[in-house]
């Protein structure tokens, strides 16, 4: 037999109303009629079309239309003017499949082009039409499409929704809002302040910690032993120990072993005696190793007429412990807050050359129910009109609780989505001059889930911009000329709300008293065990989740109520989310005036937490 020649036509086969109808069937599309049939037959002998093409053709266009699957003339009709016709327009004429056929520049521009068409076309025949009528604009030599590699030099253009999905469209709750720019609560003489920055001039964001204390990169995790647990929770209780003892004049610790009518006080632990959640009759004490040899005993709480107790926290106990079989509680030492960062030269505050204007974004960027990114672009705008010195952005940036990446309907990776994410963050506030502060979080699909979690990578950062460009890892210490900002995205107001106890004769704030532990803690994350959706390394969380001092403002952004407030000196923020779900969130807006004078005032003059 000889061979085909390399260049013949394939002929269609022929195309039969049962192939036609058994095709249909697989969709569950259905006609009635001698009329419906012959037309459908008539569409495939017209338009070229086998069976297959034509239903998948007709079923993109019920879908798209939310049209009835019984067909009709009529809706067959609309087919083939509204698809089919558009659809031979598109139609190439022949292309060579000659090996020797050689293409310049232009041809593999038009290819390009082509292919480009093709799948838009295909996208917007899957797509549910937008309201109101759509003009498409016709290119021409004068005015061009634009080609996705220009998109890079526009910010609002990066972030094109239908680029990543191909069911994007602008959440309609995010924009019907009504009280955008409204201040929510306040810290300070907000009306004397002026939130206009200087752009970054003189005020420089820092690490403050040295670098071996400073988590730089990634590192290997799930290899922890239980031992090594044990070692860093008993070395966190000997330092906060020896802290209490030296700040309340104890002479020495008793031990839990040993029953003794007198009173005694005793290093220890607070723990549940059961897999439930604390309360006061599941309390426990459990004891240090060097006295106690890690025993653990009940505790009576009945005596005290005020208490704040949770899971992990360090306290020194005084009571009574006649039987050795329970210690009734008569006094709770619950902890001392590291002293404030003074600058050595005192100098370094002043050459700031006065105030220094922060914003604090925590995200999610985009609301649940959409990926056009339409907040992220409204604080670009707000960046670009108020010049901040500095904006600490806090994860997600790529949420892993997001409608589309649980269902896994974007079409980029994770990784590039988050990095078109900083190119339209830096090419948008490049004219502001504002530095970028990154904090990763444990939502960030992208990311690697452990705490404490290394800051996050992007080495194709534009020369231009590694100056101003900040990547922290959660938790850290920042120091903005002298200023120290203690900064964490994990939600440990939720996680330590779900599980603190009290007891208090007067009106008592559970925000304020979570944030007193925090800090007399000594630690962004005291509570032990951690929440379940946690991955806590705890060889790194001996070198990195503590405090190094007590910080001038705390920011720890939470699903719970914004708020702004003074706590033993320090002032705490949660700026909110910039989304909260389908709705719009808030930020923060923080005024520091660095001063080393002798006055022991916070550097943190004004705060705000303003709806975006």
């Amino acid at each position: 037999m000889a061979d085909p020649e390399p260049d013949a036509v394939s002929v269609p086969l022929p195309v039969s109303v049962e192939a036609v109808l058994r095709e249909l069937a697989l969709f569950e599309l259905r006609c009635d009629g001698a009329d419906v049939t012959d037309k459908l037959l008539e569409l495939c002998l017209s338009h070229s079309l086998d069976p297959v093409t034509l239903a998948n053709e007709l079923l993109a266009f019920v879908t798209s239309k939310a049209l009835d699957p019984q067909l009709s003339p009529e809706a067959l009709s609309a087919f083939e003017h509204e698809v089919l016709s558009r659809r031979d327009r598109r139609i190439p004429p022949p292309r060579r499949t000659d090996s020797r056929c050689l293409h310049d520049v232009h041809t593999l521009q038009g290819l390009h082009l082509l292919e480009e068409e093709e799948e838009e076309q295909l996208l917007d025949s899957y797509c549910t039409p937008a309201k109101g009528p759509q003009k498409r604009s016709s290119s021409t030599p004068e005015n061009p499409h634009p080609k996705r590699s220009s998109s890079t030099h526009s910010p609002y253009k990066l972030l094109t929704p239908n680029s990543f999905s191909p069911s994007a469209a602008p959440s309609p709750q995010y924009s019907a809002r009504t009280n955008r720019g409204s201040v929510v609560a306040s810290f300070g003489p907000i009306h004397d302040i002026t939130w206009e920055g200087r752009g970054g001039v003189d005020c420089t964001p820092k690490p403050f910690s040295p670098p071996e204390r400073s988590l730089s990169r990634s590192y290997s995790f799930m290899f922890q032993r239980a031992a090594d647990v044990r070692e860093v929770l008993l070395w966190r209780m000997e330092q906060i120990g020896a802290a209490l003892r030296s700040h309340h004049c104890i002479p020495e610790f008793g031990s839990l072993l040993l029953p003794a009518q007198d009173s005694v006080t005793v290093l220890g632990r607070i723990g549940c005696d059961s897999n439930g959640k604390l309360n006061p009759k599941s309390a426990v004490l459990e004891g240090d190793r060097e006295r106690s040899a890690g025993a653990q005993i009940p505790l009576e709480l009945s005596e005290l007429q005020e208490f704040s107790l949770f899971p992990g926290q360090v306290v020194v106990v005084e009571g009574t412990n006649s039987t050795g079989r329970r210690l009734v509680v008569s006094k709770l030492y619950e902890g001392v807050p590291l002293p404030f960062h003074t600058p050595k030269d005192p100098a370094q505050g002043a050459a700031g050359g006065g105030q220094c204007v922060v914003l604090v974004v925590s995200g999610p960027f985009t609301p649940s129910d959409s990926v056009a990114f339409e907040p992220l672009q409204d604080l670009i705008e707000v960046i670009a009109r108020q010049r901040p010195d500095v904006c600490v952005l806090f994860g997600p940036f790529i949420d892993t609780k997001h409608e589309q990446v649980e269902s896994c309907r974007l079409l980029l990776p994770f990784a590039e989505l988050f990095r078109l994410c900083v190119r339209s963050l830096l090419d948008g506030t490049r004219s502001a001059g504002t530095h970028l502060v990154f904090v990763p979080s444990q939502r960030d699909a992208h990311h690697d889930f452990v705490y404490p979690q290394p800051p996050f990578v992007c080495p194709e950062l534009p020369k231009e911009d590694k100056a101003r460009v900040h990547f922290m890892p959660d938790p850290c210490t920042l120091d903005i000329n002298g200023v120290v900002l203690g900064l964490t995205s994990t939600d440990l107001l939720f996680h330590m709300g779900a599980e603190e106890i009290s007891s208090s004769s007067g009106t008592s704030d559970r925000f304020t008293r979570i944030l007193q532990h925090i800090l007399t803690q000594r630690s962004f994350y005291p509570l032990y065990p951690p929440a379940e959706e946690m991955n806590v390394d705890y060889e790194s969380f001996s070198s990195f989740a503590s405090l190094p001092v007590t910080p001038h403002v705390l920011i720890i952004p939470s699903e719970l109520r914004y708020f702004v407030k003074e706590v033993l000196g320090c002032v705490c923020i949660n700026p909110g989310r910039l989304t909260k779900g389908r709705a719009a969130g808030t930020y923060g807006q923080l005024c520091l005036q660095p001063r080393w004078d002798g006055e022991q005032k916070n550097p943190c003059v004004a705060a705000q937490v303003v709806r975006i």
